[in-house]
């Protein structure tokens, strides 16, 4: 036992020449993966006892088989990078409107009075009724296709932002206050800062209804892309075809949303520590 500078006694290993303790590494918790093993076995076993019939739905064995083929063809690889830059592209949009609306919103009284109605009054009409007006004011080129992507990510990120920016702890902004920070110190030291988890929050969710989006918008006078991938194969009742294309969606969904919560974790690791 030793004496601190408080004079309080702690304890040898607690004091400030001890090493931290070493944190162990998690390893994935394999017993996740038992629930959807435990589906592709039903699913296969139906599909091969003719419980589901393959003009319905195709067995496991015979969607690898697709998803193979278009690979080697090409078709597959030039679909997902036709639909991956469509969503980066929507996403970059999106997500600069979000973050300039949402910051303005947030921070300022008479800025909230200004966007927050039209853009939460935006947010309610559904994608398949802006498709017509797109198509009427852009064409069916990529521009109707890139804005619903980017609609799809703005809104989810801009009610985070400025939800977040809104509900900051004000005990936090008066200590700062009280310690002389300026205006923009406040901003950048405190409420920038404290809007971060919830910012990253919405992130995961307008990456989620960016693929939903990206979806809606190929299915609809696209010429290339997953979607128009999805919608050949359903003119020539290729099933197979079908759920490689909702497979491949679904991988990049996650693919995203595990890039987004490693970020989370590294930019978080204060509430950890």
């Amino acid at each position: 036992m030793s004496t601190s500078a408080t004079g309080v006694l702690t304890r040898p290993e607690e004091t400030a020449e001890s090493p931290p303790p070493q944190r162990k590494r998690r390893l994935p918790d394999l017993r996740r993966w038992l629930s959807p093993l435990a589906l592709l076995v039903v699913w296969q076993v139906a599909s091969s006892t003719g419980v589901l019939p393959p003009d319905k739905l195709s067995s496991p064995w015979t969607v690898l088989q697709a998803g193979v083929e278009t690979a080697r063809s090409g078709e597959l690889g030039d679909a997902f990078a036709v639909s991956l830059g469509r969503v980066a592209a929507g996403f970059a949009l999106g997500a600069g409107v979000a973050l300039v609306l949402g910051v303005a919103a947030g921070l300022s009284t008479w800025a909230g009075v200004l966007i927050d109605p039209p853009v939460q009054m935006l947010r309610t009409l559904p994608f398949l009724g802006l498709i017509p007006v797109f198509i009427l004011w852009f064409g069916i080129g990529e521009e109707p296709k890139i804005l619903l992507v980017a609609l799809g990510v703005l809104f989810p990120l801009y009610l985070n932002i400025f939800s977040a920016l809104r509900n900051v702890d004000p005990d936090l902004v008066e200590a700062a206050k009280a310690l002389g920070y300026t205006r923009r110190e406040r901003l950048l030291h405190v409420l920038l800062p404290s809007a971060v988890p919830q910012t990253l929050v919405g992130l995961r969710q307008s990456l989620g209804v960016a693929w939903l989006a990206l979806i809606v918008g190929e299915t609809v006078n696209a010429d290339a892309g997953l979607g128009y991938l999805i919608n050949n194969a359903r003119e020539f009742l290729r099933t197979d075809v079908i759920v490689v294309g909702l497979v491949v969606y679904a991988a990049l969904g996650l693919v995203t949303d595990a890039l987004v919560r490693l970020v989370e974790r590294r930019a978080l690791r204060w509430r950890h520590g």
